[in-house]
């Protein structure tokens, strides 16, 4: 199963003319492409599936997600990361 996973946008950069940023999904950080979302800020949470922000979420509907993601047991691989 394929699942987008909400995070937190933390920065914004261009990096060889590509737009990327730092997220933040509950205490781990990973470099994200943001080309498909490229109005957003620090600050705003986005969807993101292997790497890439596919979509705006508010904070509301991000939380719920994170949380729905949590319970379902599908968080295991960044859990482990954080407790590393």
């Amino acid at each position: 199963m394929c699942l987008g996973v909400p995070g937190r946008v933390v920065e914004v950069t261009r990096e060889d003319d590509l737009l990327v940023g730092r997220v933040d999904f509950g205490g781990v950080r990973r470099r994200v492409c943001l080309e498909h979302v490229p109005e957003v800020r620090p600050g705003e949470w986005v969807l993101v599936h292997v790497g890439f922000a596919l979509a705006r979420l508010d904070e509301d509907e991000a939380r719920r997600t994170f949380e729905l993601l949590r319970e379902l047991d599908q968080l295991a691989e960044l859990e482990a990361e954080v407790r590393e």
